[in-house]
């Protein structure tokens, strides 16, 4: 199989055909977030990728630019991003906050919220963990 750098234009593209197969399979997410993304320190491009995190339908959305209006914005480093969204390791999370490599601005409580369920849990349950599983697989 083949594996993409994570955020690499060549992932998000792989990511989204991924995505497209479980449109009509995914279930509801719980907690409606909507969350800009500001990812420092990626080794490609300029360095620094704007993303989001949109929830609000039931859905998730992560696609590339920052919503109007969010809940809040994170500014976080490249490998913690990975080790979140694709590793779905929320103990990351906590010590990434506690160590000040996640910023947060806005609703705290919509992030604390999203905590429980590794929206993208590798190893998870049901789809999730799948598509979860997927994304794992085409990341290096």
């Amino acid at each position: 199989m083949t594996k993409y750098a994570f955020l690499s234009d060549e992932w998000v593209a792989e990511a989204r055909a991924i995505r497209a197969e479980y449109a009509d399979r995914t279930p509801p997410v719980g907690v409606p977030v909507r969350m800009n993304q500001i990812i420092r320190n990626v080794p490609f491009g300029d360095g620094v990728i704007h993303a989001h995190l949109d929830t609000s339908s039931g859905l998730i959305d992560l696609e590339s630019g920052h919503l109007d209006d969010p809940d809040l914005t994170i500014t976080v480093d490249y490998d913690t991003a990975k080790a979140l969204l694709v590793g779905g390791d929320m103990s990351v999370a906590m010590q990434a906050f506690m160590s000040g490599r996640i910023k947060v601005d806005g609703d705290i409580g919509k992030l604390l919220g999203m905590q429980g369920g590794g929206v993208f849990a590798a190893g998870g349950d049901g789809i999730a963990g799948e598509v979860a599983q997927r994304l794992l697989d085409i990341t290096e």
